[in-house]
C-alpha cells in the first residue's frame, strides 16, 4: 500500500480552499492561476502538477463534491428519510462555502444542472420510488420532481445562509418526502 504524501494533500486543500475564497470575492473569469497560486501560498508550477488548468482544477473540484454526494446517498439509502437527509444537509453545511459560491455565481446554472443530474441518477437507482402512493405514476416524471424539489429546498437553504440547523431541515424535509411515496 502507498502511503500518501502529506505535502500533496496540504498543497491540494490550499489550492482548492483558494480557489473558493477567489470564487466568492469575483467571477471564475477574472482569477488567474497566479492568483490562486499566491492565495493558496504555492507555486504556479504546482498548481499545474495536479491540474491542467484553471477549468481542469474547477471541473475536478465539482465532480469531486458530486462523487462525494453521491457517495452519501448510496450509503443512507436503507436509512429512513429524516435520518438519511440529516447526513446529507450536515455536508451541505460542512461545505458550505463551496457550495455558496457555487450557487450564486455567474456559473450557478451550469452547477445547478449538474447538481440535479446527480440526484435525478440516483432517484432512477432508487427501487422505491414508484411504490406505494406512487405506483401509478411514470418513473421519469416522479424522478425529476423529486430532484428539483431536492434541489431546490437545498439551493434556498444554502443561499439564505442556513436559516435552520441540519437537523430541523432533515425532519421537514424528510415528512415531505414520506408523506409523497
Amino acid at each position: 500500500m502507498s502511503r500518501v504524501d502529506r505535502r500533496i494533500v496540504k498543497s491540494k486543500e490550499a489550492i482548492i480552499k483558494a480557489v473558493i475564497e477567489l470564487m466568492s470575492e469575483k467571477d471564475f473569469d477574472d482569477i488567474s492561476i497566479q492568483d490562486i497560486a499566491d492565495r493558496a501560498n504555492v507555486t504556479r508550477g504546482t498548481i499545474y502538477v495536479h491540474y491542467g488548468d484553471k477549468f481542469d482544477l474547477l471541473d475536478k473540484l465539482i465532480t469531486n463534491h458530486l462523487n462525494q454526494l453521491k457517495e452519501i446517498y448510496k450509503s443512507t439509502s436503507e436509512m429512513d428519510f429524516i435520518e438519511g437527509t440529516q447526513i446529507c444537509f450536515e455536508y451541505f453545511q460542512c461545505n458550505y462555502s463551496f457550495y455558496l459560491t457555487m450557487l450564486k455565481g455567474k456559473g450557478a446554472p451550469s452547477f445547478r444542472t449538474r447538481l440535479l443530474e446527480t440526484l435525478i441518477e440516483e432517484g432512477e437507482n432508487d427501487k422505491d420510488i414508484t411504490k406505494g402512493k406512487n405506483s401509478n405514476l411514470n418513473k421519469d416524471i416522479v424522478v425529476q420532481f423529486f430532484g428539483m424539489a431536492y434541489v431546490g429546498v437545498v439551493e434556498w437553504w444554502i443561499l439564505n445562509g442556513m436559516p435552520y440547523p441540519p437537523q430541523v431541515m432533515a425532519e421537514q424535509v424528510g415528512v415531505l418526502l414520506e408523506r409523497n411515496l
